[in-house]
């Protein structure tokens, strides 16, 4: 498998219509959906895109939010940049650690 297959791209297709495309489980499509994608059934599958003429700025602002809450679930996950509204989350470090690190034990005071 090539590297990034599995992961969710949220674009804005030849049509100008925005997409959401990849590996989609029903969690990925729930969630896509909660942010108002609409779901086609094609002959490979499903179709997930936004509705089309609700303008640039809703469609901006509801990819960012599916892409938001995607990222939250641990999808892999590219969006396209025009897409972005907002600041750019920070991307997963490995060098990072994914909980703040226990406090030292304390100094003890000298009397």
């Amino acid at each position: 498998m090539t590297p990034g297959a599995d992961r969710i791209r949220i674009t804005r297709g030849h049509g100008g219509q925005v997409e959401a495309l990849g590996r989609l489980d029903t969690l990925a499509t729930e969630l896509l959906r909660r942010a108002g994608f609409l779901t086609f059934p094609t002959l490979p599958g499903q179709w997930l895109r936004l509705p089309f003429d609700m303008g640039g700025e809703w469609e901006n602002e509801h990819a960012s939010w599916a892409a938001d809450m995607l990222t939250a679930a641990r999808y892999p996950l590219t969006l396209d940049p025009t897409l972005r509204t907002g600041p750019q989350p920070p991307a997963p470090s490995r060098d990072r650690p994914a909980t703040p690190p226990a406090p030292g034990p304390s100094a003890a005071r000298r009397h």
